[in-house]
């Protein structure tokens, strides 16, 4: 099937949500807030969700694998998290102050990340990498930063460099060329961050080692888990940790994806430890949050005791209550032999895909670690974002309108996850649904 007669399928199944969508599009530029969650003709707007499962203004369900990109770990509504949520939201949503919630939800989160020696919170994962790039330029008075081609670490500008697009113009593949992923990104940005070549540890040392008296950080997703979910080579990130020490540049872990994937999150898989880490998503239990946080003598460039801090961060909500107990039930649902079921679900999942493309010789793959995974249409080695590239670029598009027609929810990319709520039963049907579409194509 075409993605013209997949899109006339929706369509036709979700007149309620084209009207709801034109009425957006009267009062807000292409009719909402998140330019990920749009597709044509028009996204379906989300009337309510339970546990594995989401229900759209048309009515129609669908087995949620996006789980609000990665967020929802334990599923929709969780009674738990609901219950906490409610008993804060009484007593009040936000004060001009701190509330002993924060401090639970810390020490959870420095319990379980031992690189973590203080943290402090914010509202989303931007703001997160936003301030920590800031401390380490603080910390190591050096003006670059580093980072991965394909990597995406939130919408400040000096992160949208080289995320996505067309890699023609991103030159030599050992020496990428900063590339700004946005209009309105000013030159001077693309000056100051350096782009490494994913999975190539003898290039990596060559920049770093020839930029180190300039660079303050490197910022490093650990599973790429926004450019294909390409697992890093083996020793390739504790060749990353060794550099960076040696040059004095810091290393930040972004963990607002990868924590999800363990315990101690991404840095406890690969047994490397970061000077600072990062959060989002899964450590808010379905609502707004970010965190960073690590060595105490850098973090301490934030504490407004004795003098006054030099780094100054604010935030009407930082910390807010509601997100603190929400974030609290979520990491108390989170126990080892959770992660443990999380790992077999994603197991059964990706087994489940490469049998599917094996047996109908799809030129496909599917990667992931623990609860994630990606599809990826093609048949090349996936070593960097630039080897996950589709030969057909439609194919993407034309699988995510197809799950949808068959009652599945993942990304646009092909990214996917699946949450504690997910049965064998859900997994299966995923699968199941994969190949129906396939057999259209």
């Amino acid at each position: 099937m075409s993605l013209d007669k997949e899109t006339t399928e929706y369509a036709a199944k979700t007149p309620r949500s084209r009207a709801l969508h034109e009425e957006a599009a009267a009062v807000m530029p292409g009719g909402n807030s998140r330019t990920t969650t749009f597709f044509d003709p028009y996204p379906f707007y989300f009337q309510r969700g339970q546990g594995a499962h989401v229900w759209d203004a048309d009515g129609i369900e669908r087995v949620d694998f996006n789980n609000n990109y990665t967020s929802l770990v334990i599923g929709h509504a969780v009674p738990d998290v609901v219950k906490a949520v409610q008993a804060v939201a009484e007593s009040g949503l936000s004060f001009p102050g701190p509330t002993e919630h924060e401090i639970r939800l810390a020490e959870m989160i420095v319990r379980r990340v031992p690189s973590v020696e203080s943290l402090r919170f914010t509202n989303s994962g931007t703001e997160a990498t936003m301030n920590a790039v800031r401390l380490a330029r603080a910390f190591t008075n050096r003006a670059k930063i580093a980072k991965f081609e394909g990597a995406f670490h939130g919408t400040h500008d000096w992160v949208m460099v080289s995320v996505t697009g067309d890699t023609k113009s991103w030159g030599n593949r050992r020496r990428p060329k900063p590339i700004a992923w946005s209009a309105g990104i000013p030159a001077a940005v693309l000056k100051n961050v350096v782009v490494l070549p994913w999975n190539d540890p003898e290039a990596c040392e060559e920049i770093l080692t020839a930029e180190a008296g300039n660079l303050a950080a490197l910022i490093v997703d650990p599973y790429l888990c926004n450019g294909g979910l390409v697992p890093p080579a083996d020793g390739f990130m504790k060749r990353l940790r060794e550099s960076t020490e040696r040059h004095g540049i810091l290393l930040i872990m972004d963990e607002v994806i990868s924590f999800r994937t363990a315990w101690g999150g991404g840095q406890e898989r690969l047994g490397v430890r970061p000077d600072l880490t990062t959060f989002g998503k899964v450590i808010g239990g379905g609502l707004p949050v970010g965190a960073f946080g690590g060595r105490r003598d850098v973090m301490a460039f934030y504490d407004p005791r004795k003098g006054g801090a030099r780094i100054s961060q604010g935030g009407t909500f930082n910390a807010n209550p509601v997100t603190m107990a929400a974030g609290v039930a979520t990491l108390n649902a989170l126990t080892p032999e959770a992660y443990t079921r999380l790992d077999a679900l994603g197991d059964r999942l990706r087994g489940g895909v490469r049998r599917l493309f094996a047996n109908t010789r799809r030129r496909g793959q599917v990667t992931g670690v623990g609860s994630l995974f990606w599809l990826h249409w093609t048949a090349e080695m996936l070593t960097d974002y630039r080897s996950t590239r589709p030969k057909d670029a439609e194919m993407p598009q034309r699988v995510f309108m197809g799950m949808l027609n068959e009652g599945i929810l993942m990304t646009q990319r092909g990214l996917g996850a699946c949450s504690l709520a997910m049965s064998d039963e859900d997994v299966d049907r995923f699968v199941n649904a994969l190949a129906r579409v396939l057999a259209r194509q």
